[in-house]
């Protein structure tokens, strides 16, 4: 027996690692496949915050699961409103813009700059017609941008004429001389006249730089 080696067992893994050595041989374990497949996904975790959310919803005494039906009742609620605002926009809002867009029974997108640009363009021209209709517009636009009166798709030149001349006493009777030139060469085909933008055109101006004695919005 005595020539026969005596095998002893030998170890790999020390008994008492130290603290390195067993975070590292953690790590290596928990990064194994079989562990990286259990994890749960992001959907997984996503899914179970909106379950904890919902089974935490209390609505007087009720909390819980009974709650469930009401919460899922009131965010399809939230976005219908959501998606309902995204498109056809906030009512007043919406409501304003399609007003502002007709102008004496033609839609017309441009602000009150524009429209005085354009006129003012088309005095220089000497297409007097343009842009004797063209500044009464920027009169019209003017006055809607400041919420003062607003011409509806159905209002006519002498409508506003008459519901500005509320706002602007003393401006009335030229209002009213302004409608009548816009009727003129809008409707009738006459040619417009040096004067007659002359005239309109100090009006704007002039309406500009006035403050009204009331404010009234036509509808």
């Amino acid at each position: 027996m005595s020539g026969i080696p005596q095998l002893r067992p030998q170890f790999d893994v020390p008994v008492d690692p130290s603290a390195p050595d067993a975070q590292r041989w953690l790590i290596d374990e928990l990064s194994q496949p079989v562990y990286q497949s259990a994890k749960p996904t992001l959907f997984d975790r996503v899914a179970k915050s909106i379950g904890d959310w919902l089974n935490s919803l209390q609505l007087g005494s009720v909390h819980g699961p009974p709650a469930l039906g009401i919460g899922v009742i009131v965010l399809i609620v939230v976005a219908g409103i959501v998606v309902a605002l995204l498109i056809f926009g906030i009512p007043r809002l919406n409501r304003r813009s399609t007003l502002t867009a007709a102008l004496f029974g033609e839609d017309d997108a441009r602000d009150a700059a524009r429209i005085r640009q354009d006129s003012e363009a088309a005095a220089r021209a000497g297409d007097y017609s343009s842009a004797v209709a063209d500044m009464f517009r920027a009169i019209a636009r003017g006055l809607a941008e400041r919420t003062i009166v607003t011409a509806s798709p159905g209002t006519t030149a002498h409508d506003f004429a008459t519901k500005a001349g509320a706002a602007f006493p003393r401006l009335g009777a030229r209002l009213s001389n302004s409608a009548a030139a816009f009727d003129e060469v809008r409707y009738l085909g006459r040619v417009g006249t040096e004067q007659q933008y002359g005239s309109i055109a100090a009006l704007e101006r002039e309406l500009r730089a006035t403050r009204p004695q009331f404010e009234t919005t036509a509808p």
